[in-house]
This record gives C-alpha cells, structure tokens and sequence, in this order.
C-alpha cells in the first residue's frame, strides 16, 4: 500500500502549512519520500514527471520572493521539485502526481505546501537539473509543523479562504450542468467526491466540476475569469488551475480505489453542453456499476 493509513483521513489532516520547526528531515522519513520521487513516474494521462526531493537553501527562499503570500512561508527544511515535460495534459499529470507524493509527506508526519509558480529558469530549475523543454510549474515546501502556528498564519489562511470550501450544489452535476448531484444521488462515489471537494487549489479557488453520467463522471474545469492571466503578467505564473486539476483527479481515484470502486481514465468529451466559455472538458472517469446509483 501507498499509505499507512486511509486516504480519506490523510486528505482530511493536510493542511497548508506555513510555520516550521528549523530541523532536517529525519533519515527514515527522507528515505521514504525519496523512494515515491525516485520512481521516475508518468501520470495517468500520459506525461512524464520526475521529482526531486531537496535541501531548501537561502537561494530558494530568495526565488520565492514576489509569488505572493509565498514568501510568508517559514522555516521549511525540504522542497520537493518536479519538472514536466511538454504534452497536452501534463499540468494535470503534474498535479496528479505531486499530490501523491503530498499525501504521503502528510502520513508520515510532515507539514506540507503547495506552491504554485513558474520555476523554470530559477534556483529550482537547476537542483532538478531541468532541460529545455521542461517546465517546473510548482515545487512544495516540506518539514515539520510548528507547535505553535504563528498568527500571521492564521491571517493568511483567511485572505486566501483556505477554511472554506463551495458546496456541493456548486461543483457536482447529474447528467448535465444545472442539475446538482446530492451525496445520496452519487451513491458508493459520494466519499470520493468529497474528498475532490476537500483538496487544496490555487487561491482556493476550487475550479473543479464533476457531471455524473450514468457509471461515467466528467471532469470539467471552471476556470476563474481573467485568473491565469493575471497571475503570468503579474507573478509569471504557471496555468495552476489545470494543475487543480490534477490533485482533484489524484483524490478521487485514491478514494475511490480504497472504496473497491475500479475504473480508468478517459479523454473522451461527453456531448454535454457548457455553460459558458470558461467551462473545459479535462477527462472522465469510467467506472462500472458497483453501487452509484443511476
């Protein structure tokens, strides 16, 4: 197994941290996060990633600087960095795929946090060695909390809305966009949709929508209005809400493995009407009829 304890509860504990104590990475928990890294892989949606996991120096806190309220961010001992070549869904696998290695950070006993960005002709870039075609579009701080988060933590969180989290009716749809998917509805796949609507994104800005359709759940992205490209004028920026879009995937097919509720992934765009212009088919989940009720 991945985990050691359910994903559920993992998913549930993660929190974006800010404070850290000032103490290395322990032998055994670098041991364990390097094997996941090292393994080189290549996401569900065909990109290749590979992933580093690094000692933070003066010279990454100083590429920080300017990517918002990132430069807040204190005491972290480790960063994990990836680089991702170019293909048509590799933000996604990208997200997919770092979220995992997030996950796991947290059930070992780490602090963790996501940071989204454009690292690809920085200090990052070069401790990944990343060649030209490669992009580093976020890395994640990694160490041990803080006992005593500090206040300005706490300011942060609610700038950025990071307690809150849209409803339901918002961001899960029956057969159609409109129509709002009660947990109920969604049967056996209510955890994993959950756990879709619990995952950290980009200024919380939770672009993820999910249409049931029939044993078939669509994955939409419901961009931000003017959101990517004011973040690459503004603070270079990577597109983070495809990356959003990743860890969605990666939530709801942990959650959903560990609920006995197989399927695969699919590009494969529903003949569903969009509601608007800012609305993108990413990718469906097939799953087979094992309890979601139709």
């Amino acid at each position: 197994m991945l985990y050691t304890q359910p994903v559920v509860e993992i998913i549930r504990q993660r929190f974006s941290c800010r404070s850290y104590l000032s103490r290395p990475l322990e032998p055994e928990q670098r041991a364990q996060l390097s094997a996941l890294l090292s393994a080189s892989p290549i996401g569900p949606l065909g990109a290749s990633v590979r992933f580093a996991l690094a000692t933070a120096t003066a010279q990454d806190w100083s590429a920080l600087k300017g990517l918002g309220t990132y430069g807040f961010i204190k005491g972290a001992t480790g960063f994990i960095i990836g680089a991702v070549g170019q293909a048509e869904k590799n933000l996604e696998d990208y997200g997919y795929l770092l979220e995992r290695a997030i996950l796991l950070a947290t059930d070992i006993g780490l602090g963790t946090c996501w940071l989204g960005g454009s690292f690809s002709k920085n200090n990052f870039a070069r401790k990944i060695a990343a060649e030209a075609g490669e992009l580093v579009p976020s890395v994640a701080a990694v160490g041990y909390v803080a006992h005593k988060p500090r206040l300005l933590d706490s300011f942060i969180r609610r700038r950025v809305g990071s307690d809150e989290r849209l409803p339901w009716a918002r961001l899960f749809f029956d057969q159609t966009f409109g129509v709002p998917l009660s947990p109920e509805a969604a049967g056996a796949y209510a955890t994993p949709l959950e756990m879709v609507r619990l995952g950290p994104s980009a200024s919380n800005k939770q672009p993820w929508r999910i249409i049931k359709d029939n044993h078939t759940w669509h994955f939409y992205l419901q961009r931000t209005q003017g959101y990517a490209s004011r973040n690459k004028v503004l603070l270079n920026l990577a597109d983070l809400q495809r990356v959003d879009m990743g860890i969605a995937m990666s939530h709801f097919e942990l959650t959903a493995h560990e609920t006995n509720l197989p399927g695969r992934w699919v590009v494969s765009e529903p003949d569903i009407t969009k509601p608007d212009k800012l609305t993108e088919y990413t990718v469906s989940w097939v799953g087979k009829n094992n309890g979601a009720s139709k």
